[in-house]
């Protein structure tokens, strides 16, 4: 028989589902995302740490769970929450069904619920406190008020240092691991690179010994502002060498370049996210996954330009820091579900370390 649960929201809103996956009662951080594919990458984004994703895209699990699309090696959502699953995936590649994946993986899902109006609640409200939970009566409303996502970054970095060979090796790149998504380092590895990937606390000196062609600052979770150690050390890297800085990374080289963060209403979250080119004019289809954003108005003061838009709100998408051999994007050039609009930073990437030879 089908367990049925329930969506508390901290302002009130109670909505009744029904339990896949694992059993619990779970508090997060309420985000919708609106990807109509690419749920495997979203699954194991560790961006999402201790958030609860809804997918705003009605059926999800219809190719199944494929091992080798994954971003990580586990999953760091706090839970999952769909319109409709889908229990008979179709695709030659499947290695599992994504309740199977929930179930080994500890992830509380709910499913058959109004993902449409829990969606209209956070565009109008913003994203806000969450609970899964089988009794709507035990919930501690204020106590769910104060839920904060904390201690992100430490929880989902590597802890030891890894090597990733490239192809036809040329280069050797640092790459500062804050919660990154696997691809950054296949795209880096492709075009020559080898990558030293380094745990999210390593020292700026220890990372300098290694002489590195370039430094590559990951995507992660939370609140960019909790990580002043890992900003101190950023200080201490830029201008000697050259770096490229990706979501979570842009926005804590802009701190570390005297800028600010700003906590967006309900965030970017989905492959369809429109970014501005404002040396051209160009506009791209990117994929994103935040809920801070650099603050324009303090760019120019640190040396910055601002190199995109998102152009459906305005907000920073990039920002270049030509002085210091360093730029940065919001969005996710790496994407592996798509859109690849954008790879051609990775290039940039290259083209600069070739030219600080």
């Amino acid at each position: 028989m089908e367990k049925i649960i329930y969506l508390c929201l901290e302002d009130g809103s109670v909505f009744e589902g029904k339990s896949f996956g694992a059993r619990a009662d779970v508090t997060g951080e309420l985000v919708f995302t609106t990807g109509m594919c690419g749920y495997i990458e979203t699954l194991t984004d560790p961006s999402y740490y201790g958030q609860i994703v809804l997918q705003t895209f009605p059926l999800i699990g219809n190719y199944g769970f494929i091992n080798e699309d994954a971003e990580s090696k586990k999953s760091y959502v706090s839970a999952y929450i769909v319109r409709e699953k889908c229990d008979n995936p179709s695709n030659f590649r499947c290695d599992e069904t994504l309740e199977k994946y929930l179930t080994d993986n500890n992830i509380v899902g709910m499913y058959d619920v109004d993902t449409r109006e829990i969606t209209k609640i956070i565009r109008e409200n913003g994203v806000m406190n969450a609970v899964i939970c089988s009794d709507p009566r035990s919930v501690d409303y204020e106590k769910l008020k104060q839920y904060r996502v904390t201690n992100a970054v430490a929880s989902t970095s590597v802890k030891k240092p890894c090597l990733i060979p490239g192809n036809n090796h040329r280069y050797n790149v640092v790459l500062i691991d804050y919660g990154k998504k696997e691809n950054i380092a296949r795209e880096l590895a492709k075009r020559g690179c080898n990558v030293a990937v380094m745990p999210s606390d390593t020292k700026a000196e220890d990372i300098l010994s290694l002489n590195p062609d370039g430094i590559m600052l990951s995507n992660g979770p939370g609140d960019p502002s909790d990580n002043p150690e890992c900003i101190d050390e950023l200080k201490k890297l830029i201008g000697k060498s050259p770096i490229f800085g990706i979501c979570l990374g842009h926005q804590l080289l802009a701190l570390a370049m005297g800028g600010k963060t700003v906590k967006l209403k309900y965030g970017h979250r989905g492959v369809n996210q429109p970014v501005k080119n404002l040396k051209t004019g160009r506009t791209y289809i990117s994929s994103q996954n935040h809920g801070y954003a650099v603050v324009n108005e303090d760019i120019e003061k640190c040396g910055g330009t601002i190199s995109y838009i998102n152009a459906n709100d305005g907000t920073n998408e990039g920002v270049d820091y030509p002085d210091k051999m360093a730029f940065s994007v919001q969005f996710h050039p790496e994407a592996c579900s798509g859109p690849h609009d954008t790879r051609f930073l990775f290039d940039r990437f290259i083209d600069m370390m070739e030219g600080n030879k």
